[in-house]
């Protein structure tokens, strides 16, 4: 009798261990989202405890919020809040995305550095993908010392920047933000480029100053090693006439200096802008990129095609390519038939 009680007791202590370990399992270890494909919750330093639920709350379960709260409420996560970007994938528990949460392992972000114009440009679209102020990373930008810091100044900081994509985490302060894309470029710049870019006779920061050219001058990827080849020819040719190298005479040059990015022509009247950005009156290459170049045209520059062309002009055909010349007299037939063709659009 004893020994079935016992086997009774026994039973029913089996069965309470059961279902309160199917409870624990159900309400920290189930799945917390309701959805079916990772979720991301980004926490930053205005956030509280009550926040925190609200951001949690449009994808988590019933049971998991509960079970999150729980955990929250004995861990004392309210005075512990760590800021960052965190990913809540489908079957994770509530304990996983707490634990997760709490300790501040982050799932990072994949920036891709855009290919913009100015500094500005560039701090409002990378603080639209990372916690970072726009103002505050512009700042650093413009800061001399902070660039110095990093080998460069106010002109070439856009150097530093390869538009390739990176993983970086959503709160990085900005400091070790440029710390990172210091190391990347050091990482593009292999032993291959360096060499290359040596032969040339060209630093690193001047390969990338005449890539942002190229790249102004067109998108056709095929076409970039020739417009390079015609640029280096210029900015090498030395003769009684350019005893300081040929101007390189680059219309976005002029479009940089004046910041009027919109324009489709450069008249005369614009060619007089006193700037260093000013290709016309100052022989060899700008102070610095008058963009971030892609990563094709910096490679364009250190693979230019050789060839004796000196002048280029925008084929009449619109084609987003160019009729290439050895002599002044042939560039301006060539300028004479784009001319006509601008005009016999309309376009100023």
């Amino acid at each position: 009798m004893k020994k079935e009680l016992k086997k009774k007791y026994l039973l029913s202590a089996l069965v309470c261990v059961a279902v309160v370990t199917g409870i624990i399992y159900y309400y920290f270890f189930e799945g917390f989202s309701t959805k079916d494909k990772t979720e991301y919750v980004c926490i930053d330093s205005n956030d509280n405890i009550d926040s925190v639920y609200s951001k949690l709350s449009p994808f988590a379960s019933k049971h998991g919020m509960c079970a999150f709260r729980t955990l929250a409420r004995h861990m004392q996560y309210a005075d512990k809040i760590r800021t960052g970007r965190y990913a809540i994938t489908p079957g994770d528990g509530a304990f996983s995305v707490f634990r997760h949460m709490r300790n501040g392992q982050q799932a990072p972000v994949s920036l891709t550095i855009p290919s913009v114009r100015t500094m500005d440009k560039l701090a409002g679209e990378i603080s639209k993908r990372l916690l970072m102020d726009s103002t505050t990373l512009y700042r650093a930008l413009t800061d001399e010392a902070t660039c110095q810091k990093l080998g460069y100044d106010t002109a070439t900081i856009a150097c530093l920047f390869i538009p390739n994509t990176y993983d970086v985490y959503w709160n990085i302060p900005v400091d070790k933000f440029l710390e990172k894309m210091q190391k990347e470029n050091n990482r593009f710049w292999n032993p291959t480029r360096s060499q290359k870019a040596s032969q040339l006779g060209l630093t690193h920061n001047e390969v990338i100053t005449l890539a942002s050219i190229v790249d102004e001058e067109t998108a056709n990827n095929s076409e970039k090693p020739m417009i390079a080849g015609m640029y280096y020819n210029r900015l090498k040719l030395r003769n009684a006439e350019y005893p300081k190298g040929m101007p390189l005479q680059a219309d976005p040059t002029i479009k940089f200096a004046w910041k009027r990015f919109e324009l489709k022509r450069i008249y005369n009247n614009l060619l007089s802008i006193k700037s260093p950005y000013n290709t016309y009156k100052n022989p060899g290459l700008p102070p610095g990129p008058i963009r971030i170049p892609s990563i094709a045209g910096i490679d364009a520059v250190l693979n230019r095609i050789h060839h004796n062309y000196l002048y280029m002009c925008a084929k009449e055909d619109f084609s987003g390519t160019h009729n290439f010349a050895e002599t002044y007299k042939e560039h301006m037939d060539n300028a004479a038939k784009y001319a006509k063709a601008l005009n016999e659009r309309g376009i100023k």
